[in-house]
């Protein structure tokens, strides 16, 4: 896996341009160093290249658009690619000091494949269409930017195989874990409500007076689906909004309405979501096997994620003050951008909450 998980980076925009007179120092994890230069003329290959730009926006949320000069990245973009950079060092470098880890030629074209196949899935999950493939990326890195990223890789690879809270993605380990866990790979049928917020207290004295899912969603629903009784459909582990649909019903028991809605923005508006699972299937391994894979991944990344994390509390970083900040945030240590006075043009992050049954399809 990419650094262990798919990075989370978080971006914040900034007004500053970094390009070719802005670096100096580089930056640094636990004594092993990518020089100013070397940064400098990754961020132009990365300000250069579309594919680039777009296959390294899948493995985060940062944004690598050139900045005013075209040799150049905006504050986000250089902060984002120190951080993945400064994580790749640390892990590489630990590996190397706690297990005299060193990739074979094997291992290297192991991990080769492994970096491609993940930039091409980041790409996809985020719905990205990106100019070429994974490969022409990797093969547009300078030389020495492109080791780098293969040796964090087989370092991240090693590091994962040796941790004991991670599972195989074996298909026995899959069939073992799919045995343990059937229930959670039902196909999913679900009945819906969309209620106007105002009308909340209404549906919840109606629910506690035993009023069904279907006289629930026929009563106050404003979603078109009313008409049906609320029934919106079934979703096997095949499909893409499987895991959506399975987190928004949880716990919940068949043929009844949570107490308690998500709140979710529909056309402009705001109203309380209630999803119903109205009906379970037990489904086949065959059948479950990629969502068993999905979770695994999450699993095993959750664990990885953990094992990062306290490497790069540990680890001794340097950077230079023009490239971004090392900090804390909610999801570890990582590189803010340099401090700039607010402006005018800087947009606002946008936090979307719940989910809308539009997702659903």
């Amino acid at each position: 896996m990419r650094r262990l998980i798919v990075l989370l980076v978080v971006a914040f925009v900034g007004a500053g341009v970094y390009g070719a007179s802005s670096l100096s120092s580089g930056v640094s994890a636990n004594g092993a160093q990518v020089s100013g230069n070397t940064l400098r003329v990754e961020m132009s290959a990365i300000a250069s290249t579309p594919a680039l730009q777009c296959y390294l926006s899948g493995l985060s949320s940062a944004t690598y658009a050139p900045g005013a000069g075209g040799d150049s990245l905006g504050a986000s973009g250089a902060a984002a690619w120190a951080n993945l950079r400064l994580e790749g060092l640390a892990i590489t470098n630990y590996v190397q000091s706690h297990f005299h880890y060193h990739p074979t030629a094997s291992q290297l074209a192991v991990a080769t494949s492994s970096l491609e196949a993940e930039l091409t899935q980041a790409a996809l999950t985020n719905q990205l269409t990106c100019p070429g493939t994974s490969v022409q990326a990797l093969n547009a890195m300078p030389t020495e930017m492109r080791h780098a990223e293969i040796d964090a890789q087989a370092a991240s690879l090693y590091l994962v195989s040796r941790l004991n809270t991670t599972v195989p993605l074996t298909v026995a380990s899959m069939k073992t874990y799919f045995n343990a866990h059937r229930s959670s790979y039902d196909t999913l049928c679900v009945s819906v409500a969309v209620v106007v917020p105002s009308r909340t207290a209404a549906f919840a004295t109606a629910q506690a007076g035993g009023a069904s899912v279907a006289a629930l969603a026929r009563q106050f629903s404003v979603d078109s689906s009313r008409t049906r009784g609320g029934s919106y459909g079934c979703y096997a582990p095949t499909s893409s909004s499987y895991a959506s649909v399975r987190a928004d019903v949880g716990s919940t028991a068949l043929n009844t309405f949570p107490r308690t809605p998500q709140y979710v923005s529909l056309s402009g508006a705001t109203y309380a979501l209630y999803v119903a699972p109205t009906k379970r299937t037990p489904t086949t391994f065959s059948q479950a096997a990629g969502a068993v894979l999905a979770d695994l991944r999450n699993l095993n990344a959750a664990s990885a994620n953990t094992v990062k994390d306290n490497i790069l509390y540990r680890a001794s970083v340097a950077i230079d003050p023009a490239v971004g900040r090392w900090g804390l945030s909610s999801s570890g240590p990582m590189v803010f951008p340099p401090a700039t006075p607010p402006t005018a043009d800087v947009s606002a992050p946008t936090i979307l909450a719940g989910t809308t049954p539009a997702v659903y399809k």
